[in-house]
């Protein structure tokens, strides 16, 4: 399974809704790469994106391609004829993606994703200030590389205070995973290998290619919009570009 925007449907940054206020702006520290941006996160792209970097100490999974593929597609939920998309580009430390995630997201999931109207994809933008972001960002890939990657986003916002502390988070990512029922042991295979940085750096190659410099930030149909802003803007969003579909 294969995520990518074509050009017909790319997301233009025609309408901006902007509000520095409610979103986390980068640092400047954040990850590039070089990966040409045609798809906003294909499985083959992480490879060319990062290649496979093992840490000291460390050895990659050998089906590191297959655990991208399966991570890259668990990040998607809706239905797959649904005509309209939903980019989500996201930092778990950030406290307005989280606020975002806690009041908007749950009720958007209800009203246009479990209705078959929209599908939402999950991109992972860690900011370089947070430090504990990329940690996060890895664990949710590896959660969802198992197929629990929501239930596992959702865990990460809501102990967003216990593991954005200075120190080691693997513990409480652990305990999380044991929560939302992984297999502990792959898990952690999984996000001590780092396998799932290269992704997570094309992720951000492909939102900064399309001018995100802060989280949350969003593409809704050719609509962009940053920050965390009430549902009924989201709402205006989605049904204008619901109309334009029909």
């Amino acid at each position: 399974m294969r995520f990518a925007i074509s050009p017909r449907t790319a997301p233009s940054l025609a309408l901006l809704l902007l509000a520095t206020a409610t979103a986390c702006r980068s640092s400047g520290e954040a990850k590039t790469t070089s990966t040409p941006p045609a798809a906003v996160a294909a499985p083959g792209a992480p490879s060319a994106a990062g290649g496979e970097t093992v840490p000291v100490g460390g050895t990659m999974p050998a089906d590191s391609t297959a655990l991208r593929a399966a991570a890259d597609a668990g990040r998607i939920d809706g239905a797959p004829t649904a005509k309209l998309w939903m980019i989500v580009a996201s930092d778990f430390q950030c406290p307005y993606c989280k606020i975002w995630h806690d009041q908007t997201y749950e009720a958007l999931r209800k009203e246009y994703v479990e209705t078959g109207k929209m599908r939402i994809a999950y991109l992972n933008f860690p900011l370089g200030q947070h430090a504990q972001a990329m940690p996060a960002a890895e664990a949710a890939m590896c959660a969802s590389a198992q197929g629990h990657f929501w239930p596992y986003h959702t865990a990460l916002f809501n102990t967003q205070a216990q593991w954005e502390k200075p120190g080691d988070p693997a513990p409480t990512f652990d305990s999380l995973a044991t929560a939302t029922g992984l297999d502990l042991g792959r898990f952690r295979s999984c996000t001590q290998s780092h396998v799932m940085r290269a992704l997570i750096a094309a992720d951000q190659d492909r939102m900064q290619s399309r001018g995100v410099q802060s989280t949350p930030s969003f593409f809704v149909g050719n609509q962009a919009i940053a920050g965390a802003l009430p549902a009924a803007d989201f709402r205006k969003a989605i049904d204008a570009s619901l109309a334009q579909t029909r």
